[in-house]
């Protein structure tokens, strides 16, 4: 059996790798390719084992006592982190490779010093698994992560101005996709007491705020303690603030489609204050990108949770998020999510050029795409999307909506007032100055690319000026 080490190609990084490779070639190219998920984290390899912060024994399970030569070993790198915990410092350890592989659960019960195992098929999972390994610890990857004292420490009053305001409810996450930095910069998934969220919504509420949209890196993984001890779901979130008097109009953003539970699907068709918008990324049509992606869905999936969403409430509109040129991603992969735009049929989309992101396994992917074929896909792509949300907000002349008034327009010699729709578009209606703070029916006369225009109903000229909160228009779409 020979032993490799995986020569030091970086210096002073901010943290330091130590890989020892036990067996074939094929150990030594994974030991490379493992350096390679790493570096984006901020790992440089070094060939001292004393000065690592993390250690990897890459094993061979062909050779005779194989597995006692790592145990061995183990044992001394335990020696050197209880020596290191004593002076306040640490080791993260690591077995890989075929040992790994056939005797995981083993090496776990023999060594509990071992904080990760994973097989030769599995080590591009070793980012989420190191930073879920640090989280156990208490520990963050760059930064610490403390939401429940950030907002313990945040004072009891907002200042809000206008009829809308943001709520945050919920931060970080645990999905891992290949692209994102947040689960490395934002933490684990944590969510806000119910009764915490529930407070500053009526404090909202009383300060004239009639719509609320709730936040979170994954808002529809949501699952504050309630005041029984007991977890909550987002659904209940929303029935319990569409209870507080004066607070008219739910929204939610961003979701994850793994998270769009039947209780939440079923929200959308019961409750009028919850709006017929849901932005539910699906970042790409193409299952193997998804699975690139570490998405943990596939395009079919996603077409029959939103035909269960618009089973539950036909008159809600859809958006969504793209990226383009993720790497390796071929033409015909490309086409798949130009398929998957047209089937879905968004009301308005967000599209961007894949671009790598420090601290994410994607940054070490190869096959990154030529940058001019990304622009191009970039181009038709953004092309497609903006031909439907055109077409949605075309189609909605003629009808009757209910615009919350927030802001006056930029022609105030017509009194001109510019509010949101249901569907979040902005609505510029001429005479409705009086109107800021009010939810009103206004007849769309056109809709255009951005925006809508329209003018009060009869019932709309009727109405006052603000006296304070006005009363609850249905918010079902006429």
């Amino acid at each position: 059996m020979t032993e490799t080490l995986v020569p030091q190609v970086e210096t002073a990084p901010q943290k330091r790798l130590f890989i020892k490779t036990y067996g074939c070639q094929m150990n030594v190219y994974d030991s490379e390719r493992m350096a390679d998920v790493l570096r984006p984290l901020g790992y440089g390899v070094t060939d001292d084992v004393k000065a690592a912060d993390f250690v990897i024994l890459n094993t061979c399970h062909i050779r005779e006592k194989a597995a006692e030569k790592i145990y061995s070993e183990l044992g001394k790198l335990r020696e050197m982190r209880d020596i290191r915990r004593e002076t306040g410092g640490d080791l993260t350890i690591a077995v890989a490779g075929c040992v790994a592989q056939a005797e995981g659960e083993e090496i776990m019960r023999r060594q509990p010093a071992v904080d990760i195992v994973v097989g030769p098929q599995a080590y591009h999972q070793l980012p989420e698994l190191l930073t879920r390994t640090a989280r156990a610890r208490g520990e963050r990857i760059g930064a610490d992560f403390a939401p429940d004292d950030k907002f313990d420490a945040l004072p009891a009053a907002r200042f809000t101005e206008g009829p809308t305001a943001f709520l945050t409810v919920q931060e970080g996450c645990d999905k891992f996709c290949t692209f994102c930095v947040v689960p490395y910069t934002r933490g684990a998934e944590w969510s806000r007491p119910m009764a915490a969220v529930l407070e500053e919504a009526r404090q909202l509420a009383d300060r004239g705020v009639r719509e609320v949209t709730l936040l979170g890196q994954n808002v529809n993984a949501y699952d504050g303690e309630r005041p029984d001890g007991r977890k909550a779901t987002l659904a209940e979130l929303a029935y319990a603030l569409a209870e507080i008097p004066g607070l008219d109009r739910i929204r939610y953003t961003t979701s994850h489609p793994n998270d769009m539970a039947d209780e939440l699907i079923a929200a959308h068709g019961d409750l009028d204050a919850l709006m017929p918008y849901l932005h539910l990324p699906v970042q790409a049509g193409s299952d193997r990108i998804l699975r690139a992606m570490n998405r943990k869905h596939g395009r079919q999936k996603y077409f029959d949770l939103i035909d269960r969403i618009r089973a539950a409430r036909p008159d809600i509109a859809i958006a969504g998020d793209f990226i383009v040129g993720f790497p390796g991603e071929t033409d015909r992969e490309f086409e798949d999510t130009l398929d998957l735009v047209r089937r879905v049929n968004y009301a308005g989309a967000f599209a961007f050029a894949y671009s790598p992101r420090p601290g994410t396994p994607a940054a070490g992917m190869g096959k990154q795409v030529e940058p001019e074929i990304v622009k191009d896909r970039l181009h038709r792509l953004i092309a497609l999307l903006t031909e439907q949300q055109t077409a949605f907000n075309a189609a909605q002349a003629g009808r009757t909506l209910n615009v919350l008034f927030d802001k006056p327009g930029r022609h105030g010699h017509r009194r001109q007032a510019l509010g949101r729709s249901p569907y979040l578009q902005s609505v510029h209606v001429d005479d409705a100055d009086h109107l800021i703070g009010q939810i009103v029916p206004v007849e769309i006369i056109a809709g255009q690319q951005n925006s809508l225009s329209g003018r009060l109903t009869a019932d709309g000229l009727k109405q006052p000026g603000p006296a304070g909160p006005a009363t609850a228009q249905k918010e079902k779409a006429a």
